[in-house]
């Protein structure tokens, strides 16, 4: 299926997950839906051996978990699970890590927010706090297990899988739990127009009422929603990993825009601002797909064979370079397109 106009948005029912079992591409609901009973999240597809030389350069890390880049310091930022860690890479020299910071538990989701990347602990309910590039570590408490952190002002706000629920945490108040219809609070996002949480087990994006404490309105995302990523436009692009595709959302309203169609395992997304660019990582395939997505719908510019499970993806902005994780131990790879 190609671009949609728009998609009508679909109220969510307490009783489970909705399964969309067809499209409408005008503005009435569309009724076909069945409800799962009992809501798994999706993952990612097993990947075969390679079969075909990874694109650019391979540099030799254990199992990936998650990537981040941060422009102004200039560093990747790479989690490992064993021993649980952050590495703190130059952007500059990336074979080998200029500082590696040990965590108390494998990080889940890194996110950077000025001069830190948090790093959801899940294991361990709690967040840490790294300075770049020089690797100070704060950890900062948190009831349940957080799934991923942003930093809103002088706040900062924490998805909690668990406790379905959002925690505001304040250095000049109290913390705040806003909670609603959700399953599972799995990742929290800033569209510069609003806060979303991602809900993999209702396969579901919800708006974040900040000002009153509450979970907005929903709307569906596919058939296995897996991850997401803003853009400099106020969108929301997520990858399905059950039905193969890329979808974006506008959050003012909160609307589904497009359904492209991505086979091949899509997981791992992230996106390059400068040349407006959404890098999705095909599993089933092991490779990663650049699309243009400034235009009415996605436009394939890139494609690129990878390492064997690349679950995660990071951009270098400034150089346009893409780095892939394997979440098999088979290193980080960079790629100049």
């Amino acid at each position: 299926m190609g671009r949609l106009s728009a998609v009508s948005r679909i109220a969510i029912p307490l009783a489970g997950v909705l399964v969309l079992s067809s499209c409408s591409t005008d503005d009435t609901p569309n009724d076909s839906l069945q409800i799962v009973q009992n809501p798994v999240a999706a993952t990612a597809a097993v990947s075969p051996a390679v079969t075909v030389k990874p694109a650019g350069s391979v540099f030799a890390v254990p199992g990936v978990r998650a990537l981040v880049t941060d422009e102004a310091s200039k560093s990747l930022v790479v989690a490992v699970s064993e021993p649980p860690s952050l590495r703190i890479y130059d952007l500059a020299a990336l074979d080998a890590p200029k500082t590696t910071v040990a965590l108390p538990g494998p990080a889940e989701r890194l996110t950077v927010s000025g001069s830190q990347v948090l790093a959801s602990v899940p294991s361990k309910s709690l967040l840490a706090k790294v300075s770049l590039p020089g690797g100070a570590l704060e950890t900062v408490p948190v009831a349940g297990q957080p799934s991923a952190g942003l930093a809103d002002g002088d706040a900062t706000l924490v998805s909690v899988r668990d406790r379905k629920a959002v925690e505001v945490l304040s250095k000049n108040a109290g913390p705040r739990t806003i909670t609603g219809q959700i399953y599972s609070a799995d990742d929290v996002l800033n569209t510069g127009d609003g806060v979303v949480v991602l809900d993999k087990l209702r396969t579901a994006l919800f708006a974040v009422d900040l000002a009153e404490g509450k979970i907005g309105e929903g709307l569906r995302a596919g058939d296995g929603a897996a991850n997401a990523v803003t853009d400099d436009l106020g969108r929301v692009f997520v990858t399905d990993a059950r039905a193969g595709a890329l979808l974006a959302f506008s959050t003012t309203p909160l609307l589904l825009r497009q359904r492209y169609p991505v086979p091949g395992g899509a997981y791992g997304i992230a996106y390059d601002r400068t040349r407006g660019l959404a890098w999705v990582t095909l599993t089933e395939r092991n490779e990663v797909v650049g699309f243009d997505v400034r235009g009415g719908e996605p436009i394939e510019k890139h494609r690129f064979p990878t390492v064997r499970q690349p679950d995660s993806v990071t951009v270098d902005e400034q150089g346009g370079r893409v780095v892939v994780g394997s979440a098999i131990g088979e290193g980080i790879q960079v790629i100049t397109p």
